[in-house]
This record gives structure tokens, C-alpha cells and sequence, in this order.
């Protein structure tokens, strides 16, 4: 997954590269493609590879995420 990832990054980024650089009719539209397939396939691809395993409880606020921290303050202050 992470190549895969990888590889339809590095092809979207050398499309809009390609699309500023070259002077051809289609250019926009190698930009377009570009920037659309990074926010649209890339960017979500990552995020389920990133937060496949992950307990999205122990990124929220709760009451019991808050005393932990709470805990952790007192416990490091000078």
C-alpha cells in the first residue's frame, strides 16, 4: 500500500510539473489531473494506510483524556 501510495504521488506531482513546464494544448488539464488525483485518491489513501489500526478514542476529548492530561501537567511541572 505505502508503494502504491508512493508512485500515484510521484505521477501526480509529475503531471502538474509537466503541466507548468510544457507548452502544449493540454497543459491545464495535466495540472488539473494532478492537483485531482493528489486530493482525491493520494490524500485519502494516506490517511486509511495512517489510521488503519488506530483507536480514534484515544485522539478525542473525553472527561477521562482530560484528567489524564490534567495528571500528566501536574505530574511535570517544575
Amino acid at each position: 500500500m505505502k508503494y502504491i501510495i508512493l508512485i500515484i504521488a510521484i505521477a501526480a506531482f509529475t503531471s502538474i510539473i509537466l503541466g507548468f513546464t510544457l507548452d502544449v494544448d493540454y497543459a491545464n488539464k495535466l495540472v488539473g489531473f494532478g492537483v485531482m488525483s493528489l486530493f482525491f485518491i493520494v490524500f485519502p489513501l494516506f490517511a486509511y494506510y495512517r489510521w488503519k489500526d488506530k483507536d480514534i478514542k484515544d485522539y478525542m476529548i473525553t472527561k477521562e483524556n482530560l484528567d489524564k492530561m490534567r495528571e500528566n501537567q501536574k505530574k511535570h511541572k517544575y
